[in-house]
């Protein structure tokens, strides 16, 4: 098979993408499926993940076309690890004859061998180092790129090339109507709004919240508006941080979809947060931000613009981290220390779209006007 052509010369009309991920994961493969859309604009593309990314298919509608809800297997942590609706899937996915069906969840092995029983007529996607070879157009996982960049390489491989490696969320008009109500409802003042985000889906990969707190206080102090975001879940920790904190702050955890999220975030002035989806909704939306990376792959994971995005990081030997809760006493995240997240949040603040917080006078008439609608500081 000629991979350099592959698309070109196939033609495939119904395409199919195994990527059954969270958020973070999905906007990082975002590039590759704008590149596999151009070269492919007539095609069928159906995404197999997990039930959330029906949002996703909706909001990258001019992308994939159609979700496939992946019912879960043994080795696939996302969801329960069982194959008890493997049968019937299979069965299901051979019945749709698809003419390609792509491997993007990760670098191999048990994905492949899942893969290959679609029925597909051709398949593409990564091999591990010593994996047995496959048929179809199977690259060497590149160990050595940017998440974004690894998906992109099998896509130049299939013949699919795109010189666009931005991410992007697109918003709509009712992700407007959200931040609008937000707005109302907050007192919200986007020209000096940063935004401070204590959640990760790991605890291991978790900054201590008491350390987000002395942050966000003293970035109040230099006069920006706080507001701490989150999910409904995540409320233990946005309220830790809250109580933590001296200064008022804008509590936003559980307030906001996802698209409502981003549109929040699109018009901050910086992002404070940890390794997680949110630090991907910052490079989408081109929203500066430091990001204090706990236990994961920098190399991976960090933002491709390594100046509007700063990712803090230490290194102990036992990085990059596996674990759920970190059995080392967290050095990773311990080493480092509020000081520099605080002067790197303060020279992204002066560097970004030459943004400032208001003058002193105007801070103090806020305040004493009482013009925040809804400031929250638990006690």
């Amino acid at each position: 098979m000629n991979a350099d052509s592959f698309i070109a010369s196939a033609a495939p009309r119904r395409i199919a993408i195994f990527r059954a991920l969270q958020l973070g994961d999905m906007l990082c493969s975002v590039p590759a499926l704008r590149a596999l859309r151009a070269a492919a604009p007539q095609a069928h593309i159906a995404l197999i993940g997990l039930p959330w990314a029906q949002s996703f298919v909706e909001r990258y509608a001019d992308l994939v076309d159609e979700l496939i809800v992946f019912p879960g297997a043994a080795g696939f942590p996302e969801q329960p690890e069982t194959d008890e609706g493997l049968p019937a899937f299979r069965e299901w996915m051979r019945a749709q004859r698809f003419d390609l069906a792509i491997q993007l969840h990760g670098s191999g092995g048990i994905a492949n061998d899942l893969l290959l029983e679609f029925g597909a007529n051709a398949y593409a996607g990564f091999v591990q180092p010593d994996e047995r070879p496959r048929e179809g157009v199977f690259i060497d996982w590149p160990d050595d790129l940017p998440e974004p960049e690894r998906y992109l390489a099998l896509m130049s491989a299939l013949g699919a090339e795109t010189p666009e490696r931005q991410l992007s969320f697109p918003l709509c008009e009712r992700d407007g109507d959200e931040y609008a109500s937000l707005v109302a409802a907050h007192g919200i003042e986007a020209e000096r709004l940063v935004l401070v985000h204590p959640g990760a889906q790991l605890p291991s990969r978790r900054w201590p919240v008491e350390r987000f707190a002395e942050v966000a206080d003293r970035l109040a102090a230099d006069g920006w508006q706080i507001a701490i975001t989150g999910t409904a879940a995540e409320a233990s920790l946005t309220g830790a941080v809250l109580g933590a904190m001296t200064a008022p702050a804008l509590h936003l955890a559980g307030s906001t979809s996802l698209g409502g999220l981003a549109a929040l975030v699109a018009h901050a002035r910086l992002v404070v947060c940890n390794d997680t989806g949110i630090s991907h909704i910052a490079a989408a939306m081109a929203t500066a931000s430091v990001v204090v990376a706990s236990g994961s792959d920098t190399r991976r994971w960090a933002p491709l613009d390594h100046e509007r995005h700063r990712v803090l990081a230490d290194y102990p030997p036992c990085r990059p981290c596996m674990f759920r809760e970190c059995p080392y006493g967290h050095p990773c995240a311990l080493n480092i220390g509020v000081d520099r997240v605080v002067e790197t949040a303060r020279a992204q603040l002066a560097e970004v779209r030459g943004a400032h917080p208001a003058n002193a006078c105007a801070l103090h008439t806020h305040a004493e006007t009482g013009s925040f609608e809804e400031l929250h500081h638990a006690a």
